[in-house]
Parts: structure tokens; C-alpha cells; sequence
């Protein structure tokens, strides 16, 4: 940060216009690949599935809430761990107020991991989180979808994650899965975003990218900074 260009404030603002012209394009870009991105074909979902939520059993159609539009982030949260994953409960932080927000556009937000109701519910009020969150334990939900790989699966190298870009390196995986639902009822999955995919959702990542430090991460060792958010400073 000490040996950065300082230039008199007619230069500076020379040099912003010049790269304001690159970030409009950039802006249209993204909007264009949005489009693209809605633009896919979808895919029936014919199996049913059965949740497990604080009031119950839920169904795959009743995590969308009566609404048309549903986004699941799959939370890494194993069955056999105490606690969820450190980095999901970064981007956790992140997206925690979103499904307010989201019901005004007709879309509901839901994480949802293998752990049992019990562990997540304990850990999302240490966490004083209030968005849904669901356990898959008992269906292949996380299977399915791309987010959960077997132990055998995992070992041999036969795992695909992110459509087959590269291993998962473990049996649970981050990731999006979005989906829509017809007045008819049925359900179909349009999209899933695994990896560097869901940077979007992460607004302290996107506020980080403005600061002269940027995200200030070695290569080869990203969020290695990243705690829990009550394990700062411990």
C-alpha cells in the first residue's frame, strides 16, 4: 500500500473515468450473462424428497412457501460434525437476511444439509441466524443435486463436482440450486452454482474487492482469515 501511484486529483479523476468506461461494460456483461443464465433449459424434478424442519417433515414443494421460485444453499454440515462448516457460516452471514427481502420478488430461501434437525437448529441460535434451514439426512437430496459425494466415491476419484471441473475433496460440498414451481405444481431445477459460483452471494467479498488490499489471500490458500463469527479474536 506504501508504494502506490499518488497523482494530483485531475489525474486521478482521469484515470477513474477511464476505468468507469470498463466497469460499465463489465455491468453489461453480467446482465447479459443473467440472461443466459435464465435462458436454460430446466429439468422436471419427478423424485420426491422429505426434509426435516422444525415443525416437521417438509416437501420439496413446500420449501418454496407458496411462492414460484426457490433458492437452497447447500450448507456443508455432515452428519457426524458438531458444528457447521466455518466458511458456509461465513457466507451464511452474508445471505441471513436476504429471504425478506426475496418473498417481495416471489422467492423463497432455504439452506439445507445432511446434519440432523437437531445439530442445525442448536448451531443456527449460536449462530443467531433466522433464515430456513432444513436437514436432507434422510433422502439423497444432496446426492442428487451434486452437493454430497460417498466416502468410496470420494477415495477412488470417481467423484464429479461442479459438473466434473474438479474433485470435491470431500463428501459435502458449497454450492446453489435454484428451481421454479408451475401452477400446476411442478416442481423443475434450472440452475446450480458450485465453488467460486456463489462469490455473488457474499457481500463482505464484493466489499473487500473495493479496498486496496482486495481480498488479501495467498494464493493456493483462500480464506484462510475466515472464523466462525464468535471465534474472532479467541
Amino acid at each position: 500500500m506504501t508504494e502506490h501511484a499518488v497523482v494530483p486529483h485531475d489525474e486521478w479523476v482521469q484515470a477513474r473515468q477511464v476505468f468507469l468506461a470498463r466497469e460499465k461494460e463489465f455491468t453489461r456483461q453480467r446482465e447479459a450473462l443473467a440472461a443466459e443464465r435464465r435462458a436454460l433449459p430446466w429439468e422436471a424434478v419427478t423424485k420426491e424428497y422429505a426434509f426435516e424442519g422444525p415443525g416437521g417433515k417438509r416437501s420439496l414443494p413446500d420449501l418454496f412457501d407458496g411462492l414460484s421460485q426457490l433458492i437452497v444453499y447447500h450448507f456443508m454440515f455432515p452428519p457426524e460434525w458438531d458444528e457447521g462448516c466455518a466458511h458456509c457460516s461465513f457466507w451464511a452471514d452474508n445471505f441471513d437476511a436476504s429471504p425478506v427481502h426475496l418473498r417481495a420478488r416471489d422467492t423463497s430461501l432455504v439452506a439445507v444439509s445432511r446434519a440432523p434437525q437437531a445439530k442445525l437448529a442448536a448451531y443456527q441460535q449460536r449462530m443467531g441466524w433466522s433464515f430456513p434451514w432444513y436437514s436432507s439426512g434422510e433422502t439423497d437430496f444432496n446426492y442428487d443435486f451434486g452437493a454430497s459425494f460417498t466416502a468410496d466415491e470420494v477415495a477412488s476419484g470417481a467423484a464429479l463436482f461442479n459438473y466434473g471441473a474438479s474433485a470435491p475433496g470431500f463428501e459435502d460440498r458449497e454450492g446453489l440450486s435454484v428451481f421454479a414451481r408451475d401452477e400446476q405444481g411442478q416442481v423443475f431445477h434450472t440452475y446450480s452454482t458450485w465453488a467460486r459460483g456463489i462469490d455473488a452471494i457474499n457481500g463482505t467479498y464484493q466489499l473487500l474487492d473495493l479496498v486496496p488490499k482486495g481480498r488479501d489471500e495467498p494464493h493456493g490458500d483462500p480464506q484462510f482469515w475466515v472464523r466462525r463469527h464468535d471465534e474472532y479474536g479467541r
